[in-house]
């Protein structure tokens, strides 16, 4: 692991906190308060979704290739009642069988993954039928204005905040990916400052 690996994982729940302590927070209590059975959390980072797990699931595989956030994933892991596998996989190769899953999660995750498309494919592959994809994610503004500007800023961020793309309209890639997205609005993940267009709901394999 690198030196900046090291120091974007210490940072990262430091910088998030007031987001979590507020509307990210709210977000996660609410589409996470029901969940059961088998839980994959796509790009799990240090684990902040746990937190909001309820007792009826069984079993999560926390899917993280980032070794120094997985560090810490795990530790938060270990003091959880639910049993919890972290995996270093990518995305767009899940190492999980078809149909093996009751719910998906990804939130903040389909921001940095190399090929949105192939992750989302994924996503579904490994969801059983009736199953739910769970979503979080800051998306490109709709206003075109802003959209350029996010598209001038993303090669700097994806460097600063280890891959992460402002552009991405997640919303379409999970409708071409083939998932129900009438369940999915659109919401500010930050009324502070700049605003940051984002998503959210519930997403059905069609």
């Amino acid at each position: 692991m690198s030196l900046f690996q090291h120091l974007f994982a210490a940072a990262y729940d430091p910088v998030m906190s007031s987001l979590e302590w507020g509307r990210l927070g709210d977000k996660r209590r609410e589409l996470l308060s029901d969940l059961r059975g088998e839980v994959l959390d796509l790009g799990a980072g240090t684990g902040a979704n746990l937190a909001h797990l309820p007792g009826t699931v069984r079993r999560v595989i926390a899917v993280e290739p980032d070794a120094a956030l997985a560090r810490r994933l795990r530790h938060r892991a270990a003091a959880h009642p639910a049993d919890i596998e972290v995996v270093d996989a990518a995305a767009e190769a899940l190492p999980l069988p078809d149909r093996s899953v009751d719910v998906a999660v990804t939130t903040l995750g389909l921001c940095t993954v190399q090929d949105p498309q192939a992750a989302v494919s994924e996503l579904r592959r490994v969801l059983r039928p009736g199953g739910r994809l769970i979503v979080i994610e800051h998306v490109v503004d709709p206003a075109p204005r802003r959209a350029r500007w996010q598209q001038r800023l993303t090669p700097a961020w994806r460097v600063v905040a280890r891959g992460c793309h402002l552009d991405r309209d997640t919303l379409t890639t999970l409708a071409r990916g083939g998932f129900d997205v009438s369940g999915v609005g659109s919401w500010e993940l930050s009324r502070r400052g700049p605003t940051v267009p984002a998503i959210s709901g519930i997403a059905r394999p069609r």
